[in-house]
């Protein structure tokens, strides 16, 4: 995304007073990324319903709709991220950054709980100029806390990591409580709450680092000339002025328009990373186009992995059998398994990569391999919405519950080497065009995500025959480009030319 990444150097790294064996400021990061998280999963499982609730009476119709506006979130929320790296590095530095980005999105979250569809709409837009502005800086300066090649930094990344799944575990789990619970029922839970205790969480995130910035010992703090607080200022004014309105006018547009959109804004830099890359030899040329085919399967894997927040939900609400006898397992758990089963496979499948030793996957074949793990979830959706229907019209609750587990392991065969991939195939002078395109491939992905959704629900409402027929396409596009990647997979591993 921006020169953000580079590595720290002795001089810059003061000393840090260590707990449980690493630099104390961690712990405080640590702190700050939970509380986003706990803010941006706390609200995933209730947009969709919310909109339909809201916005278009309870009807089933608003499925569709629904579904187009979260992905086209959640895309926007990706393309943002693009920018956060610039703006931290060239104007206010990450400190500002992060603190200026965590008051955008506590102000958006609480938007959201707004009855109208155009400050929801609003609502959105500030959370995706708050989120470029937080997500991507506050992770960069974790590796700032460590010497290059200190043996714990990737440790360091992993305890910070599991603050992000340990945040969306729980969120789900206390928005959900708070809804139906304490302000609603089940029959009528107050969503409002979600969005409010969300930016509370919010406020939390922007409290803890503000109180704990001072652990940092000066890393993150505005370079030399960007001290002056008028480069925050013009910073958020550009934001209010500039980045909310664009983003809540790509929010009302068709779900396809801005599909076009993504893909130009993609299209671009590839073209420019392909020219540079032609520029410095074979070799680099080779390495680009190695790259740019694993984004195009990596469109793929999001276009059906983030389903959690749209077609899953109403999967959930309308067509799985959630009694327990006199208990209903809340639907919005559903969106804590992944991180479960994240926090519980992700050391079993790292000690599984070092034992294979030489017959590890190769990069193409890990990505090969989510592709079709992917697909091997929606094979399950696809026997029980055809054979396990009972006579209530409902599948089994463990079918839904084992997707979100196979899901999981297809994500960790994929998502954890796709920026350690980016950054060794880039050529060196583009790598931050390069990081954008990775970002926007995701983007890509997540749109795709809320149109597949759209199809999934049909104009009148998801049903078990509309349901069977989506997940069914899901299942051969998923293998079938999987096993495509598998076939490629040594004429791309030559045209990376020894990268691992």
């Amino acid at each position: 995304m921006s020169g953000a990444v580079e590595s720290p150097t002795p001089e810059r790294i003061p000393e840090f007073k260590q707990v449980l064996g690493h630099p104390r400021p961690l712990w405080m990061l640590f702190m700050s990324e939970f509380w986003e998280r706990f803010a941006f999963y706390g609200i995933r499982w209730a947009m969709v319903l919310y909109i339909v609730a809201q916005f278009h009476g309870g009807n089933a119709a608003g499925e569709k709709p629904a579904s187009e506006m979260y992905g086209a979130y959640l895309a926007l929320v990706y393309a943002g991220a693009i920018f956060g790296g610039y703006v931290a590095d060239k104007l206010i530095g990450f400190q500002r950054s992060i603190l200026l980005g965590a008051v955008f999105m506590a102000l958006g979250l609480f938007l959201l709980a707004s009855p109208t569809e155009p400050l929801f709409k609003l609502g959105l837009a500030t959370i995706i100029v708050g989120n470029g502005l937080f997500k991507p800086i506050i992770s960069t300066m974790v590796g700032k806390l460590y010497f290059q090649g200190d043996a714990r930094r990737d440790a360091g990344f992993t305890i910070f990591y599991m603050g992000i799944n340990i945040g969306a575990m729980i969120a789900p789990v206390i928005t959900g409580w708070l809804a139906r619970k304490v302000f609603g029922t089940n029959e009528d839970p107050h969503y409002q709450w979600v969005f409010i205790s969300a930016g509370i969480g919010m406020i939390a995130s922007l409290i803890w680092f503000w109180v704990g910035r001072s652990q940092l010992k000066g890393i993150g703090l505005p370079a030399p000339g960007q001290e002056g607080l008028g480069r925050v200022g013009l910073v958020a004014v550009l934001g209010l002025v500039v980045g909310i309105p664009l983003f809540y006018f790509l929010l009302t547009i068709d779900a396809s328009a801005l599909q076009a959109i993504l893909m130009a804004l993609f299209v671009v830099p590839a073209v420019m990373l392909l020219v540079e890359g032609a520029r410095n030899g074979k070799v680099a040329r080779d390495m680009v186009v190695a790259m740019l085919i694993i984004f195009v399967f990596n469109v793929l894997f999001w276009m059906f992995f983030e389903q959690a927040g749209s077609s899953f939900t109403f999967l959930a609400d309308k067509i799985v059998n959630r009694d327990f006898g006199d208990w209903v397992f809340p639907l919005e758990w559903f969106q804590s398994v992944n991180s479960i089963a994240i926090i519980t496979l992700a050391p079993v499948m790292a000690w599984m990569w070092v034992r294979m030793g030489k017959n590890n996957p190769s990069i193409p074949r890990k990505f090969g391999l989510g592709l079709i793990f992917n697909g091997l979830a929606f094979l399950l959706l696809m026997i029980a919405l055809n054979s396990m229907v009972d006579g209530n019209g409902k599948i089994p609750f463990w079918t839904l519950f084992m997707v979100y587990v196979i899901q999981s392991v297809g994500e960790l065969c994929l998502s954890p080497i796709g920026l350690s991939m980016t950054t060794k195939l880039a050529p060196a002078r583009l790598a931050g065009m390069a990081m954008g395109c990775w970002f926007l491939s995701i983007a890509i992905g997540n749109n795709l995500a809320g149109i597949f959704a759209g199809k999934v629900s049909g104009e009148g409402g998801m049903t078990v025959q509309s349901a069977h027929a989506g997940y069914t396409f899901g299942f051969w596009a998923l293998v079938g480009s999987g096993v495509l990647l598998f076939l490629v997979a040594p004429l791309v591993n030559r045209l990376m030319h020894g990268v691992k």
